[in-house]
């Protein structure tokens, strides 16, 4: 089962050799069964890759993110067809119920919404109350938007009444990065899967190439808020970067049994799957990740 998460951070040559990921320097040479890779992320503009590789890397399904020349991810490598059934699976996407995709949409927001009271209440902070309380209001499809109003009350909880997402700040730099690290875990996981990531349960955005993964990350999030509270963020550095990335590498509950994040995010999504094909949302299973 692959596990690792490797971040070639400075000038190199990765090419392939008898399965491995081989990294080469001006110093030296190091080399990694691709067994083992779960993500591959260049952060270095200074990085060349072999086709070789690439074709192997998608061969076996490991997700590779580039970076741009400030070393925030800005693109990465998905298949053409993650899955031999890929056509199959795409006409059952366009046929998924109406009714269903809103039922697992209210779900995911529940569970988000879950997760953010928990990582409150494990703070102390007395704006859990609220959010329990839109817990209560919550409606099918969220029609009342209480994702919405959790949010808010959420992150100036968080970190301060004056703080917004939509603010240039290194606390938004972080969570930034963090979510797409997510993101890009989702994507493997629905290419793979055989489904495409620009059909949506809730997102629909025209110029969005990952609805669906924005719609089943959603309960993900707060894995990352709490990993970015918990730095002493006065610039966001490769160090910052690389604590966000070892997410992947977390351990949390699913099914009753401690998982790998990178792993978990595998059982989740194909357990969404199995519940929009299946008309039953009692087969998703949602992670439990102990604060």
């Amino acid at each position: 089962m692959s596990w690792r998460v490797v971040a070639i951070s400075n000038r190199a040559k990765l090419d392939l050799k008898l399965n491995n990921l081989v990294i080469r320097n001006d110093s030296d040479t190091k080399q990694i069964h691709l067994g083992e890779v779960a993500t591959v992320i260049i952060e270095s503009t200074a990085v060349s890759v072999t086709a070789a590789l690439l074709c192997e890397m998608i061969e076996r399904k490991i997700k590779v993110i580039f970076c741009d020349n400030k070393r925030n991810p800005c693109s990465e490598l998905m298949p053409c067809y993650g899955s031999h059934d890929t056509s199959l699976k795409v006409r059952k996407q366009i046929e998924w119920i109406e009714f269903t995709k809103e039922q697992v949409w209210t779900e995911i927001v529940a569970d988000k919404i879950t997760k953010q009271y928990q990582l409150l209440q494990a703070l102390g902070c007395i704006e859990m109350e609220l959010l329990q309380q839109y817990l209560k209001e919550l409606e099918h499809n969220d029609v009342s938007n209480r994702e919405g109003h959790a949010a808010k009350v959420y992150f100036n909880a968080l970190f301060g009444k004056n703080f917004s997402r939509s603010q240039d700040n290194v606390i938004n730099a972080a969570l930034n990065y963090g979510y797409s690290i997510i993101l890009s875990a989702f994507n493997r996981e629905i290419a793979a899967n055989g489904y495409i990531t620009q059909l949506g349960l809730f997102h629909d955005n025209m110029f969005n190439q990952f609805n669906l993964s924005c719609d089943l990350m959603e309960p993900f999030r707060p894995i990352v808020d709490h990993e970015v509270l918990s730095m002493d963020l006065i610039t966001f550095e490769h160090e910052q970067k690389l604590k966000l990335v070892n997410l992947l590498n977390q351990e949390v509950l699913i099914d009753g049994r401690k998982q790998y994040l990178n792993n978990a995010i595998k059982i989740y999504c194909r357990s969404v799957f199995d519940a929009l094909n299946g008309n039953d949302v009692s087969k998703i299973r949602f992670i439990r990740n102990e604060l």
